[in-house]
C-alpha cells in the first residue's frame, strides 16, 4: 500500500458512518428520555429564531475564516485562498472522523504537502497551528476558572461534579505538557527533544513506535528551522487569528439558546451577560474534556456531556433537541463538506505521483 493510499484511507468518506451513528444514538436516547410534548408544542419558529440560528452558523463561518487567515499568515502567502479553503475543510473533516486525542493533524501535513508545499514547510505549518491552538486553551482556561469560579463552572443541577473536574484538568495538563514540549522543540533545542523521544520509545513495550517517534523528532527539527527566527509580530497576528477562530466556535450555543428562547417567547434578557459568559466558558471546558476521549470527533461523549453539563441553561424538554442542533451546526456539516470536497481535491492534487 502506498503512502498516498494509506493516508487517504484514514479520511475515507465511509468513516463518517461511525461518528454519525454514535452521536445520533446518544441524542436519540436523550430526546426520548426527556421528551415533553407540551413544551415542544409551545415552540414557534419565528423570524428571531431564524436570525439567531443564522448567527450560530455565522459563528462557525468566523471560526473557519480565522483558521484560513492564520494559515495564510503562517505560510507567508505561499498558499492561495483556494488552497487554504480546501486544506481547512479537509482538515476539519479529518478531525471529525478521528479520535479527539488525535484530531486531524495526523493527515494535515499531507494535505498541505500535496498543495506543492515542501515537506519541511508543511510540517512546520502543522506544528505551528497545533502550538497556537493549545496556547489559546492554556491562556484562556485559567482565566475562565478564576472568572466564573470552579464551583459554578463544574456544577450540574446545582451539584458539584467531580468527574468533569477530572476530565477538564487531565485534558488541560495534557495540552500544557504538549505545548511545553513543542515550544521547547521549536524555539530552544529541537535535537534534545528528538533525543528524549528516542529514549522514551526505546522502552521495550514502546519500541514498535520508535520509528514514528524518530520521525516526529525529525519533524520538530525541520519545523524549528522554518519557525525559530520569525518575528514577534508574525506570531501575534497568527495568535489573534486563533483567538477569533476558537472564540467564535464557543458562541454557537449562546445563539442557539437565544433562538430557543425566542421560539418559546421567553425574554432573551433572562440570560444575563455573566450567564452568557458561563455558557461560553462551559463550551471551552467541554472541548478540553473531549481531548481524552477515543471516539471519532468525541461522538457520543460530546452529546452526552452537552446534555448534562449545559442542561442548567436549557428549558425542560429541549435538552436533547438543542444538543442535536449544536451538532448539526458545529460538527455534521464538516463530515458532508469533506465527502463532497475530497474527491475533487484528490483529482486536482494527485495528477502525478509526488510521494
Amino acid at each position: 500500500m502506498t503512502p498516498d493510499s494509506t493516508i487517504l484511507k484514514k479520511v475515507s468518506p465511509a468513516r463518517i458512518l461511525l461518528p454519525i451513528i454514535l452521536g445520533l444514538l446518544i441524542i436519540g436516547y436523550i430526546i426520548y428520555r426527556d421528551w415533553d410534548s407540551k413544551a415542544v408544542e409551545g415552540f414557534t419558529f419565528t423570524t428571531w429564531v431564524f436570525v439567531f440560528l443564522l448567527f450560530s452558523f455565522v459563528m462557525m463561518l468566523c471560526r473557519d475564516i480565522g483558521y484560513m487567515i492564520r494559515l495564510r499568515i503562517l505560510s507567508n502567502g505561499e498558499l492561495s485562498w483556494k488552497q487554504i479553503f480546501y486544506i481547512i475543510m479537509l482538515w476539519e473533516f479529518a478531525s471529525a472522523v478521528s479520535p479527539s486525542a488525535i484530531g486531524g493533524t495526523a493527515v494535515a501535513t499531507y494535505f498541505i504537502y500535496k498543495e506543492k508545499v515542501t515537506l519541511g514547510k508543511s510540517t512546520a505549518l502543522v506544528l505551528a497551528t497545533a502550538f497556537l491552538d493549545e496556547l489559546y486553551f492554556i491562556v484562556v482556561f485559567p482565566i475562565i476558572i478564576f472568572s466564573v469560579g470552579i464551583d459554578s463552572l463544574f456544577s450540574t443541577d446545582g451539584n458539584f461534579s467531580n468527574n468533569y473536574v477530572y476530565f477538564a484538568f487531565i485534558g488541560y495538563a495534557l495540552k500544557l505538557i504538549f505545548n511545553i514540549f513543542v515550544a521547547y522543540g521549536l524555539f530552544v533545542n529541537p535535537k534534545s527533544i528528538k533525543h528524549i523521544l528516542l529514549k522514551i520509545f526505546n522502552i521495550r513495550f514502546l519500541r514498535k513506535w520508535q520509528s514514528k517517534a524518530e520521525q516526529t523528532g525529525d519533524d520538530i527539527i525541520t519545523a524549528s528551522q522554518e519557525l525559530k527566527h520569525k518575528p514577534i509580530v508574525f506570531w501575534l497576528k497568527a495568535y489573534l487569528a486563533s483567538i477569533l477562530s476558537w472564540s467564535a466556535r464557543y458562541w454557537v450555543v449562546n445563539f442557539l439558546l437565544l433562538g430557543l428562547f425566542a421560539g418559546l417567547n421567553i425574554n432573551i434578557n433572562g440570560i444575563s451577560l455573566f450567564e452568557h459568559f458561563e455558557i461560553f466558558a462551559r463550551q471551552l471546558v467541554m472541548w478540553v474534556m473531549m481531548l481524552v476521549l477515543p471516539s471519532p470527533g468525541a461522538s457520543g461523549f460530546a452529546e452526552a456531556v452537552f446534555s448534562d453539563y449545559l442542561s442548567v441553561f436549557i428549558p425542560a424538554g429541549f435538552v436533547g433537541l438543542l444538543a442535536l442542533a449544536w451538532r448539526l451546526v458545529s460538527y455534521y456539516p464538516y463530515l458532508f463538506i469533506g465527502v463532497i470536497l475530497l474527491p475533487a481535491w484528490i483529482k486536482r492534487t494527485h495528477k502525478k505521483k509526488t510521494i
